[in-house]
């Protein structure tokens, strides 16, 4: 089933990382068995996209390729095995690929090609190219159906606004992973950023209480001023990071008992001793979910003598984003400025949205591409 496709689109694409991004009309793809057609309306720009694509990071990935994380469109065609997703429907594409055939391959296509071999072939054979283009193929399962006439005539979600999801599974995925509950008290660290202040809208939609710790005073005020303003409600305390774990963690216990923690620390922040305070006041038998890449921060003792439970959490599962998705349609987040401040910007601005998304960071704030 497919609508009439052009024969080749926009796209942006990266040869070299020495020679950067470049749009370029090149053929667009053809539906097959066990794929979907998109037509992007948006794609995300995440905050080190920057760093991805001029080799700072030194992600592994072959090229060329076209860039990209996950996307907002609508099914333009799809293979002859499709059952559910149609031409015309509006869907999230999930930028995670795993194996059909081995769970255990997962790879994030343009981005990194993951740490096994089975996710090397299918992102050099099969599943290379991200969605900053005006179509992409990707697999019907990395498809994940939107009621466009609930959230954007309904609620009044803008398109390149519901871009703002793929900052709000990765939190979700690491929640639900750790079973979070209703009443719960979680801690976010640190929830300035992208992903920790999505973290801090995700744990109260679900009915917990935050307390948000981060090093930045100003943009704490800030994160607490949103969720205010929002229908969230003010469930939400915050801890200023002082650099000394003694005083950060008898702030953390003013509020009393603990049940959980997501930790979203970044390398940089190895030596932080911010996630020790934050697993010393959780409770006996309490959970953290570990969804970013510091080192060196257990403290051991306190694990083994009150039960705790330490999870790595890589990303999200499809039944989260199903899940999910079933609570964004049912108006539990805000709307409007209250959900996400977007910058919009063209495929030929590219390097404008890079250098936007590095700054534009924090609850609610999101950068996208528009063909």
């Amino acid at each position: 089933m497919s609508s009439t496709l052009p024969s080749q689109h926009r796209a942006l694409v990266l040869e070299t990382i020495e020679a950067g991004f470049q749009v370029k009309q090149v053929p667009t793809p053809q539906p097959i068995l066990g794929t979907a057609i998109v037509r992007i309306a948006a794609s995300g720009v995440i905050s080190y996209l920057r760093e991805i694509y001029n080799g700072e990071r030194q992600y592994p990935f072959p090229t060329p390729l076209v860039g990209g994380t996950s996307a907002i469109g609508h099914i333009a065609a799809v293979g002859p095995d499709a059952t559910l997703l149609q031409p015309g429907q509006l869907v999230f594409v999930d930028c995670v690929v795993r194996g059909r055939d081995n769970p255990s391959v997962m790879y994030l296509p343009a981005i990194h090609e993951g740490l096994r071999d089975g996710s090397r072939k299918l992102m050099r054979d099969v599943w290379r190219d991200g969605t900053m283009a005006e179509f992409a193929k990707v697999p019907l399962e990395n498809c994940i159906p939107l009621d466009e006439a609930r959230l954007c005539r309904g609620l009044g979600y803008s398109l390149q606004d519901l871009m703002y999801l793929h900052y709000l599974l990765v939190p979700y995925g690491g929640l639900r992973d750790i079973k979070l509950e209703p009443g719960e008290t979680v801690v976010v660290c640190p929830a300035t950023g992208g992903f920790g202040g999505a973290g801090v809208q995700v744990a109260i939609a679900m009915g917990a209480r935050v307390i948000a710790m981060g090093r930045n005073e100003k943009e704490l005020a800030r994160l607490k001023e949103h969720v205010k303003k929002g229908t969230l409600g003010a469930n939400i305390e915050t801890v200023k990071i002082t650099g000394d774990e003694g005083t950060d963690t008898a702030a953390l216990q003013a509020y009393g008992i603990v049940d959980a923690v997501l930790d979203f620390s970044p390398p940089a922040a190895s030596k932080s001793t911010h996630l020790k305070s934050a697993i010393a006041v959780l409770r006996r038998g309490g959970r953290c979910s570990m969804m970013g890449l510091a080192e060196d921060v257990m403290p051991g003792f306190k694990v083994v003598l009150d039960d705790i439970t330490l999870k790595g959490k890589f990303m999200y599962e499809r039944e989260d984003m199903l899940q999910f998705v079933k609570i964004l349609e049912r108006g539990l987040f805000p709307t409007g400025k209250n959900f996400t401040d977007t910058k919009i910007f063209t495929l030929e601005s590219w390097k404008e949205a890079f250098d936007a998304a590095a700054e534009h960071t924090g609850i609610g704030k999101s950068v996208v591409l528009t063909p």
